[in-house]
């Protein structure tokens, strides 16, 4: 696979020139990508599930105060023989088989994450959907200069990727109903999924690319 050129944008939303992404992070092909929608449908559903705090809980007969005594005697009513009020068939009684709570944390490798992250980011690179944006906001915080840096989104749902050092481009765009601002270290499937466009600040580009390329180039080396 050969490397793919990302347009650069100017903070008037003009072009700026291109930058090389590399082909293993950017460049598989749209059949491929269709070849592991199963892998990022996983690792999607397991990074929600891992999102869940599953504290859920309701009372079992044992946890519901009263029904200490039994509420007549065992023969001679005429009425059904009850032990407790507090039984899940009675008004107020505890309830069978109700949440209780649990992990939902699903075992996913960390070799899948990432390979799904690679084949999403491909997706949205082959649709001319991923751009390299510089902000023009180096200086001073300004949300009307981020909305004109971003006008190459055309208003879609858009993840901004930050790098840490990016603090006033994080305060530009944070309010905006269409960001979902992250760092470059925290992006990940589900957040490349729902977003229309993904765009990378120069600096959240490069660190981007740094820390995904830097473990292979240390294992051919």
């Amino acid at each position: 696979m050969a490397n793919i050129a990302l347009n650069i944008t100017d903070a008037q939303g003009q072009a700026a020139g291109t930058v090389d992404a590399p082909a293993e992070l950017f460049g598989f092909s749209a059949e491929e990508v269709q070849n592991h929608v199963p892998l990022i449908h996983q690792v999607v559903i397991a990074q929600l599930a891992a999102a869940r705090q599953g504290t859920h809980a309701t009372k079992t007969r044992g946890m519901v105060s009263g029904g200490g005594k039994k509420p007549w005697k065992q023969k001679g009513t005429g009425r059904a023989r009850q032990g407790s009020i507090r039984a899940p068939q009675w008004y107020h009684g505890g309830t069978v088989h109700g949440p209780q709570p649990r992990d939902y944390s699903q075992r996913t490798p960390k070799k899948m994450k990432a390979a799904a992250l690679r084949y999403v980011l491909s997706d949205r690179a082959n649709a001319g959907r991923v751009h390299v944006v510089d902000f023009g906001v180096a200086e001073t915080p300004s949300t009307k200069a981020a909305v004109k840096a971003l006008a190459v989104t055309e208003n879609r749902f858009t993840t901004v990727v930050l790098s840490r050092e990016n603090v006033n481009e994080w305060l530009s765009v944070r309010n905006l109903p269409t960001v979902h601002p992250i760092f470059a270290d925290q992006l990940n499937t589900y957040d490349v999924v729902t977003a229309q466009d993904v765009v990378f600040t120069k600096e959240a580009f490069e660190a981007f690319v740094a820390a995904k390329t830097a473990p292979a180039e240390t294992k051919e080396a």
